[in-house]
């Protein structure tokens, strides 16, 4: 059985699980899943194809990502530059093509189609429905408007990072590093550091001393915030998401992770909204899924990630206490980051686990084991993509001649990780989407 495999490369086997499951949330990440991961947000790419294949699974595929729906860099725009053909404006075989210069008819022909993945974004406190349609459960208009002052906040300190400590770069270098770097979402505003350590690596090498030292101001950048935020009045509403890291210290605070001659380290500093983390977003979908299954919604109309409780224990005993086990759907979480480091700095040799997406896929393993329901975990390796801060799955073949995977995710010294990764897709985004679209044509055919 699947369930019982580690990093299987068993796609067949997937693909029969997943058509025989007439009862199935499938709940996926999206950066480094279905798009190969770039330094630039601006420049993501999705396959029409996949958005397509998405669409047939009305009703059991939500995603569920630390980016947001709306806005400049969100997923919105992203489909609709797939749809127009904006992306690929020799070959429209796919595109609509009669509204490649009118955004306003693009927009309402994906919404008339339901192409617009369904889902929550930024983190889990903004929800979209097929047609487009954006709301923010649980979000209060003060919060909002605090959010909307961050970005401005991280631009002033890069703008003046760059010019204390990169002086022999040109003024231009420097300006488009910073807009690429900053990303004013909505409800989850960012610094994204990738381009910016693309730009270290290309003038300096190795040494990432300048870098760790960004990394290090723009933490406190964030706790300043946060300390602000507070004195406002909104005590206890953010928190500051670092990804990749390596874990939490304790519920709350995730622990960054600083680079070095091999990996870039924490390049995503996100202001998010307390509750707004990927399990809390299982939640408030597997309430949503029940009541498009049964009418009813176990945890109640109303409820939203940020009602969740704050441990994966503490969720799943909500789960025991309101979900019935026998109308369970089969679970199927898919990403891409999940870390595993060790640390010898104490007395033994511990580990530091993190990943933006490791949460969420423990909790769907959890739930199945615990509920007795057919549970499965998917990682997507996207170290193919242009960062370097993601381990590439190691195969090789076995004495049989398959193909197996030997190592990758994690420390390879971490033997005891909770979590377990069931199927892998080595091939990155491009062999998880071939894969998706045909099963996804399978299950509506079924």
């Amino acid at each position: 059985m699947l369930s019982s495999q580690t990093l299987s490369l068993n796609h067949a086997a997937l693909s029969d699980w997943f058509v025989e499951s007439k009862n199935i949330l499938i709940i996926q990440d999206l950066d480094g899943v279905c798009m190969p991961l770039v330094n630039d947000p601006l420049t993501r790419k999705i396959s029409p194809a996949y958005l397509r294949a998405a669409a047939q699974l009305n009703g059991h595929f939500f995603v569920l990502t630390n980016g947001e729906h709306v806005g400049q860099r969100g997923l919105q725009t992203i489909i609709e530059r797939a749809l127009s053909g904006a992306d690929d404006a020799d070959a429209h075989t796919d595109a609509y093509t009669d509204a490649y210069t009118d955004a306003h008819i693009v927009s309402k022909r994906v919404a008339e189609e339901g192409l617009y993945l369904p889902g929550l974004a930024a983190g889990g406190v903004q929800w979209q429905d097929r047609k487009g349609v954006v709301s923010h459960p649980g979000v209060g208009q003060a919060e909002l408007d605090f959010l909307a002052k961050v970005p401005g906040r991280i631009e002033k300190m890069l703008s003046d990072f760059l010019a204390a400590h990169c002086g022999d770069w040109s003024a231009e270098e420097r300006e488009q590093a910073v807009q690429a770097s900053v990303l004013d979402n909505v409800a989850s505003p960012t610094a994204n550091l990738n381009s910016l350590h693309a730009l270290f690596v290309e003038k300096a090498g190795t040494d990432m001393t300048v870098f760790v030292q960004l990394q290090a101001q723009m933490a406190q950048l964030m706790e300043t915030l946060l300390t602000e935020a507070e004195a406002q009045g909104l005590a206890d509403q953010f928190f500051v998401h670092y990804a990749p890291n390596l874990g939490r210290d304790g519920f709350v605070h995730e622990v960054i992770w600083l680079a070095d001659g091999q990996t870039a380290g924490t390049t995503d500093f996100q202001f998010m909204l307390r509750g707004a983390v990927k399990e809390a977003g299982v939640l408030a979908l597997l309430n949503h899924y029940f009541f498009e299954q049964t009418g009813h919604y176990p945890l109640g109309v109303d409820f939203n990630a940020r009602q969740a409780p704050r441990s994966l224990e503490d969720m799943l005993a909500l789960v025991m206490q309101n979900f019935d086990p026998a109308l369970m759907p089969r679970l199927m979480g898919v990403g891409d980051t999940v870390t595993s480091q060790g640390d010898e700095s104490g007395p033994g040799l511990t580990f530091r686990r993190g990943g933006s997406d490791r949460g969420f896929l423990q909790l769907i393993q959890n739930i199945g084991n615990a509920t007795n329901t057919p549970a499965l975990t998917v990682y997507v390796d996207s170290s193919g993509g242009e960062l370097s801060n993601r381990r590439s799955l190691t195969v090789e073949k076995n004495v049989q001649g398959h193909d197996v995977v030997i190592g990758g995710i994690g420390d390879p010294r971490d033997t005891s990780d909770p979590l377990q990764v069931n199927v892998a897709f080595p091939g990155g985004p491009q062999q998880y989407c071939a894969w998706f679209e045909a099963a996804a044509a399978a299950y509506a055919a079924h």
